[in-house]
């Protein structure tokens, strides 16, 4: 089971393609979207957020700080929060579990679980860097998004497909999303 969590920074498709390719693997998954996730996807996506949430096996409500996921007994393999804002990020960095996204996150780091950050910010302040080093210390992986170009892309889905190929590289699950340097 992986745990997909999509916040309110731009880039949202990175979120939407990993449940898709998800499906795809024939890979269980949870969802939570954030509340300005939600108002990001009106602007960033052409498809309706239902149609989003219909990608996931499961899903959760932001504030719902009940929700099973948000317990250490919840058995999953990793989260990924994709895209993680830089306010989400603050609050797994300081232990702030105000949110289910927070919540699951803070179980992951002490259940000593996979967690990815992708975060999609720039330029980065020294708070936003020390944030992230704090959550690489605890364990975290900390992927931001930032297409390479040796492959030379020819659009924007095979950028977005690199992104979710590292994120999947991550999580030891094979795919084929992006030409691995030196491939020809």
């Amino acid at each position: 089971m992986i745990v997909v969590a999509i916040t309110g920074a731009s880039g949202v498709i990175y979120g939407v393609k990993l449940l898709e390719v998800l499906n795809d693997l024939n890979i269980k998954n949870s969802l939570v979207i954030s509340d300005a996730a939600k108002t990001v996807m009106k602007n960033e996506l052409s498809m309706p957020i239902e149609d989003v949430i219909n990608l996931a096996d499961n899903y959760y409500e932001f504030d719902d700080l009940a929700a099973s996921i948000n317990s250490g007994s919840f058995k999953f393999e990793a989260l990924v929060i994709v895209p993680c804002s830089m306010k989400t990020l603050s609050s797994i960095a300081n232990s702030y579990g105000s949110n289910t996204i927070t919540r699951v996150a803070d179980v992951a780091l002490k259940e000593r679980r996979k967690i990815i950050l992708v975060p999609r910010e720039t330029p980065l302040r020294s708070g936003h860097i020390e944030n992230m080093l704090k959550i690489s210390r605890e364990g975290g992986i900390i992927l931001p998004a930032m297409p390479g170009f040796y492959q030379n892309p020819k659009s924007v889905d095979e950028q977005v497909n690199f992104i979710v190929g590292k994120i999947l590289d991550s999580l030891h699950i094979d795919n084929n999303l992006f030409k691995r340097w030196g491939e020809k």
